[in-house]
């Protein structure tokens, strides 16, 4: 199978996310294509399926990530799965600040991404994945690519059943 891994990033955390999918993907024995948007610009992907993802900023997607999504055809991605996945933080240390801090990173970027491509008729996969940053520019927290390693390969894998 052929994936397709596209992102956007602002201060490299979500490259970073993006990267160890793509990795996955090929430790799993697929090929896949890497597309940087804010380096490569928004064009239509063809793969057997597609990872779409950005950081949160203030609780959305970037221009970006929205654009590549509106520009993808219908046709072809209605019966190929796309998956979202983001960045977002920092994440708030106590309890109290995290429900203040919830407003500015729920939905997020995946939940942006899942509405505006299910909007638009395309096959979105029921489960994202979401990485945390420590603070606003990263890094990354501890577990995430770890994290978004084992998230690629179970899709990949229910894929093949």
């Amino acid at each position: 199978m052929k994936g397709a891994v596209v992102y956007d990033s602002v201060y490299g955390n979500t490259k970073l996310v993006a990267e160890a999918i793509a990795e996955q993907i090929r430790t799993d024995g697929h090929t896949v294509e890497i597309l940087n948007l804010r380096q490569e610009g928004s064009r239509k992907v063809e793969a057997d399926f597609m990872f779409v993802g950005g950081p949160t900023r203030l609780k959305k997607m970037t221009r970006n990530v929205k654009g590549f999504v509106k520009k993808q055809d219908r046709a072809y991605w209605s019966t190929r799965p796309i998956v979202a996945f983001d960045t977002y933080g920092p994440v708030p240390k106590t309890e109290e600040e995290r429900k203040k801090g919830e407003k500015w990173i729920i939905p997020g970027a995946v939940g942006g991404i899942q509405t505006l491509a299910s909007g638009r008729g395309l096959k979105v996969h029921s489960a994202s994945l979401r990485c945390a940053v420590t603070d606003l520019k990263g890094p990354l927290e501890p577990e995430a690519l770890d994290k978004a390693r084992k998230f690629a390969h179970e899709f990949v894998m229910s894929l093949a059943k």
